[in-house]
C-alpha cells in the first residue's frame, strides 16, 4: 500500500499552529492522502500510545497507512501499520525480527546507509533533507537535489523524500521520478489544511 501513497503527511505537534493532532490528521485524511507519519518527540508513553491509537481510528476509517516514528513499542501497541527507524533508533534488523509484519521505513542521508537499510530489510527508506528545513536537526545538513539524484541511483526500494520541500519544488521532483514526497510544515501549518493536501496531490499528478 505504501506504494499508492504520494504526499507523504508527516505531523508534530510542535508544527501544527496550536491545533490538536487528532484534527490536524482528520483534516489530511479528507484531503485524500494515502499515509501519515505521526512524529512526537515530548509525549510521555502514555500520552503517545493514546494519540496514536486515536490516529489509528482515523486512518482506518480512510484506509490510511499510519506510521509511528521511532517508537517500535508504541506502534506495536496501538495496532499502527508501521514505524520510521533514524540512524540513532533501533535497528532495522532488530526491528524486522520482532515486528516482521509491520512497515519499517528508514532514515537515510548517504550512500553507506541506503545500502545498510535495504540489507537489513526496510519497507522503504528516505533521504534527505533535500533542501534546508527547520524541522529536523542533521548533522548532514541539507543534501541537494544534485546529490539526491546521485543517491537515488543506489536505491532498489520504495522511498520518499524530504527537507523543506514545497509545493513549488513538487513539478520538478515528479518530473525527476520522486512518487513519494514527505512534508511537514507545508501541510500542518496551511490555513486549511484539507485543501492544501489535495493541492498538493494534484500538482503532484499533474506532473507526471
Amino acid at each position: 500500500m505504501f506504494n499508492s501513497s504520494d504526499i507523504y503527511p508527516v505531523v508534530s505537534s510542535n508544527f501544527c499552529n496550536g491545533r490538536d493532532v487528532t484534527d490536524v490528521v482528520a483534516s489530511i485524511a479528507r484531503g485524500g492522502a494515502k499515509i501519515v507519519q505521526l512524529r512526537e518527540k515530548t509525549c510521555s508513553d502514555h500520552q503517545l500510545f493514546e494519540l496514536t491509537k486515536q490516529c489509528k481510528m482515523i486512518t482506518d476509517e480512510y484506509n490510511m497507512l499510519l506510521i509511528v516514528d521511532d517508537r517500535l513499542d508504541i506502534a506495536l501497541a496501538a495496532g499502527a501499520d508501521g514505524v520510521h527507524l533514524g540512524q540513532d533508533d533501533l535497528p532495522i534488523s532488530v526491528a524486522r525480527n520482532l515486528a516482521p509484519e509491520l512497515l519499517l521505513g528508514a532514515s537515510t542521508h548517504n550512500k553507506n546507509e541506503i545500502l545498510e537499510a535495504m540489507d537489513a530489510g526496510c519497507s522503504y527508506l528516505n533521504m534527505g533533507p533535500m533542501f534546508p528545513t527547520k524541522t529536523k536537526s542533521v548533522q548532514c545538513g541539507a543534501l541537494g537535489l544534485e546529490f539526491i539524484e546521485e543517491l537515488k541511483g543506489y536505491v532498489k526500494c520504495p522511498f520518499s523524500v524530504m527537507g523543506g520541500i514545497k509545493g513549488e519544488h513538487i513539478p520538478l521532483l515528479s518530473s525527476k521520478g520522486y512518487k513519494h514526497i514527505a512534508m511537514v510544515t507545508e501541510i500542518t501549518q496551511a490555513v486549511n489544511i484539507e485543501e492544501k493536501v489535495k493541492q498538493l496531490r494534484y500538482i503532484m499528478s499533474d506532473a507526471t
